[in-house]
């Protein structure tokens, strides 16, 4: 399967209009941004966990990165309320479920070989930094020289321009915007290869995006192997 795979072109999907597609774990379902793969893929998605759903116990062989977009994602480490960031580097395993019901926003097998910083970030935390033009507040929530992830406030009714030298995913976790033309509501989602310029303008109500900086798949990205056949 492949899905928005052409690294090269701007994707912008309004992720509310895509179907949800059932996952292997009964009451898991996902809507999918980004694959290359089967089951076990180079992917980019927002699952929704139904009240007392849960996913079997599985080892992260390319790192897990998510974002919790709405209720309370658990698993045996913790209990993870919206606004809660997560990185599961290679090798790591646990057992992903939510008793109240959630939707996370997750990218599967984008890790480097190298990776092996596991970090749980909870709402509010992260390294407060300076705000450019148009944006009320801005938190990096991971930086490691390859890739900077942060969240970002921006101010209602302005134009908001992130400078792109090596490329910008992004997703919208409240509010709305513009980006060339498409509007993009909450849990909309958005990639630019480096070079693409990144101008949103900002509706009345403001936003809050989630944003990585780097390479769109790093040059050392861990190796998936041969496709899972399931």
């Amino acid at each position: 399967m492949r899905i928005n795979d052409d690294l090269s072109k701007t994707v912008l999907v309004n992720a509310a209009e895509l179907d949800w597609v059932p996952s292997p774990a009964a009451g898991v379902d996902r809507r999918m941004l980004f694959r290359i793969g089967k089951e076990r893929a180079r992917a980019t998605s927002i699952v929704r966990y139904a009240p007392g759903s849960a996913f079997p116990r599985h080892t992260h062989g390319g790192g897990e990165e998510f974002v919790v977009l709405d209720g309370v994602f658990q698993d045996e480490h913790g209990d993870y309320p919206a606004g809660s960031y997560i990185r599961n580097p290679p090798g790591t395993s646990h057992v992903p479920a939510s008793e109240s019901g959630c939707t996370i926003f997750v990218r599967l097998w984008q890790f480097r070989e190298s990776d092996r910083t596991q970090i749980a970030i909870r709402p509010g935390e992260g390294r407060d930094v300076a705000t450019r033009p148009g944006s009320e507040s801005a938190r990096v929530l991971f930086d490691d020289g390859a890739e900077e992830v942060r969240i970002e406030t921006w101010s209602a009714g302005t134009t908001v321009r992130v400078e792109n030298e090596r490329g910008i995913e992004f997703i919208v976790l409240t509010g709305s915007l513009t980006v060339d033309g498409t509007a993009l509501g909450a849990q909309s989602w958005g990639r630019l290869p480096g070079g693409v310029p990144f101008n949103a303008e900002i509706s009345e109500d403001g936003t809050t995006v989630w944003m990585k900086q780097g390479a769109l798949i790093h040059p050392d990205v861990c190796d998936i192997g041969e496709s899972d056949p399931r």
